[in-house]
């Protein structure tokens, strides 16, 4: 073959010195001709020519581009990354640069378009401006991504794009640089909506959606009236929905939003013939959103809805830090609570109980204590409706029976000239079901060799009354055995005085509530003594010694206290007035003393 070469060569490979006049025409031609939009730069940025289409696209005519700064015409000045890069293309030092821009067309309409800025393919001076109408296309993409991002039956926001827009407002560069630093957001669940799905069907379910998503909407645009931004409403599936507050200027603010959102539900709902009314619950979070995760405030205002739901729903409720810490610290017990009685982490405190005549100690109450690695040491309002819940109450209560036994045993041996003191052992109603208490207690009598008299087992009014069956059964297998019974806090619950004659019980312990009602005596005090509390304890104390039982009285923290009980019969008092609980070896040093030294906790 000859070195000629049949079609047209390519004008990268033309030597500059051999393109005709002829040719140059064509290029012309071939340009102006050209139906994409079009213009020749200079090294300085000037646009030098410009075809048909580059016009007919900015809607200006192209005789009038040259001269004119090509920069401004398509918008390549606005960031500083795309000046840089254009500059560096006309200085030679880039090969191309392409960019999407937004223009505004001289009929008003915005204008989406591709520009690509490339060396001229002759390798001549200046570069070529080309610009492609995208509009069509970023509509479509635009159509797909609201599709992609919103809910179909609501038509709000899905939980995709609320997410992306959560976590765009926790971006350090979005509250750093402008707005208030905080962030609100409105978890809402509707109350018994399933209901409605269940009777009705999805159909009138996604109508009521789709009407509840309206009012919320109404609700968000009140909201963001005269102020930077309305907050975004989004469906997060089922029948949750969020209202998300950027920028936003407090608790208060995030409140009314919450208040404005239950008004807006209160209203019937009419939908195709059916009049439906309905509820939500709403957790409430604000925080400042430096340190916040999108994860973060999400629980939190998963556990906010929760407490909402559960103070009885058809409100809204505030995040409180104590109230999730104490949950918190309530789940971090539940779980290490069974390991905690094997490695030993507990230990009992005694309270003495004092005889009001003599102010001899008589006996102790058998106090649990937790001493935990990480909390401290834990009183047992901490843990015992815990271990109620999770059954590991009969291995703590067996735990606590032996230990309190053996400790009482060891008084008795230590002291042998004094009286021997009993011991009373609290005992929860699960105890009585889950295990065989009855078998439980001869066991340990006859491990520790106590008297069945020196134990007195305590519990709660409500667990005893009404007992029936197997409980009763076993209350009475221990009295009958000689240990003590006692009902604790009596008072507080529904008492059925009629069937307590029946019961085993040898002890009332009054609810303190009842001896903190005593008005006290002295010269400091101005407030007279209520007759009343008076009247109402002696009435109980007559009852009790009449059925043959002793009553001990809870919560005596004052002499005057303990000289009006010991006045109207009370036999046994126990309180901050004689004693806090102490550990074993306080009590053995009381036990040398011929009375009980009134007032020295």
């Amino acid at each position: 073959m000859s070195g000629t070469s049949e079609g047209p060569t390519p004008a990268a490979d033309l030597d500059r010195s051999a393109v005709t006049d002829s040719d140059q025409s064509t290029y012309r031609r071939v340009f102006a001709a050209a139906p994409l939009a079009m213009a020749v730069v200079n090294a300085a940025g000037i646009v030098t020519g410009a075809n048909s289409a580059f016009g007919e696209l900015l809607g200006t005519d192209p005789e009038s581009f040259p001269g004119q700064v090509a920069a401004d015409l398509v918008d390549l000045a606005s960031d500083a990354r795309t000046w840089h890069a254009y500059r560096e293309v006309l200085r030679g030092r880039q090969a191309r640069l392409r960019c999407t821009r937004r223009l505004k067309h001289p009929d008003g309409r915005s204008l989406w378009v591709q520009v690509t800025v490339a060396p001229l393919a002759d390798g001549g001076p200046g570069v070529l401006l080309s610009v492609t109408d995208i509009s069509a296309r970023r509509e479509l993409q635009a159509r797909l991504r609201h599709l992609q991002m919103h809910d179909p039956v609501t038509r709000l926001a899905n939980r995709t794009l609320f997410f992306e827009r959560l976590t765009a407002a926790l971006e350090a560069e979005s509250y750093e640089q402008s707005g208030t630093g905080r962030i609100g957001l409105c978890y809402l669940d509707l109350d018994g909506f399933k209901a409605v799905n269940d009777t009705l069907g999805h159909r009138v379910g996604d109508r009521l959606l789709a009407a509840v998503a309206e009012r919320l909407n109404r609700v968000a645009d009140e909201a963001g009236y005269a102020r930077a931004a309305t907050p975004l409403v989004a469906r997060l599936g089922g029948d949750e929905f969020a209202l998300l507050v950027e920028d936003s200027t407090g608790t208060e603010q995030l409140a009314d939003l919450a208040e404005s959102a239950l008004k807006a539900l209160e209203a019937p709902f009419d939908l195709a013939g059916q009049r439906l009314s309905l509820t939500a619950s709403i957790g409430v979070v604000e925080r400042h959103a430096a340190g916040t995760t999108a994860t973060g405030l999400m629980q939190a205002a998963d556990t906010t809805l929760y407490w909402a739901k559960a103070d009885g729903k058809a409100r809204w409720t505030l995040f409180d830090p104590e109230r999730n810490a104490h949950l918190m610290t309530r789940q971090a017990l539940s779980s290490t609570l069974r390991p905690a009685i094997e490695r030993g982490e507990f230990a009992l405190d005694y309270q003495p109980l004092v005889g009001m005549e003599d102010g001899r100690l008589s006996g102790v109450e058998a106090l649990i204590r937790w001493h935990h690695p990480q909390f401290g040491t834990l009183t047992p309002n901490r843990f015992i409706g815990l271990a109620e819940e999770d059954g590991s109450i009969v291995q703590l209560g067996r735990w606590a029976l032996i230990t309190a036994c053996r400790q009482a045993r060891r008084w008795q041996l230590d002291h042998p000239d004094e009286p021997p003191i009993f011991v009373s052992v609290n005992v929860a109603v699960r105890q009585v079901w889950d295990s065989d208490l009855v078998a439980d207690v001869a066991e340990v009598l006859a491990e520790t060799g106590l008297a069945p008299h020196l134990l007195q087992l305590e519990l709660t009014e409500s667990a005893v009354m009404g007992s029936a069956g197997r409980p009763l059964q076993a209350l009475q297998a221990l009295s009958d055995m000689g240990v003590r019974i006692a009902i604790d806090d009596f008072g507080t619950g529904y008492s059925n005085l009629a069937y307590l004659s029946r019961l085993p019980v040898s002890v009332l312990k009054l609810d303190g509530s009842f001896v903190r009602g005593f008005q006290y005596e002295g010269e400091k005090k101005t407030i007279a003594p209520n007759p009343a509390d008076e009247v109402i304890v002696e009435a109980m104390i007559q009852l009790a010694h009449r059925l043959g039982l002793t009553v001990t009285a809870e919560c005596v923290e004052t002499s005057a206290q303990a000289t009006r009980l010991r006045r109207i019969g009370c036999d046994t008092g126990q309180g901050w007035l004689y004693s806090r609980p102490v550990p074993p070896d306080r009590i053995s040093e009381l036990l040398g003393e011929q009375t009980y030294a009134v007032g020295n906790p």
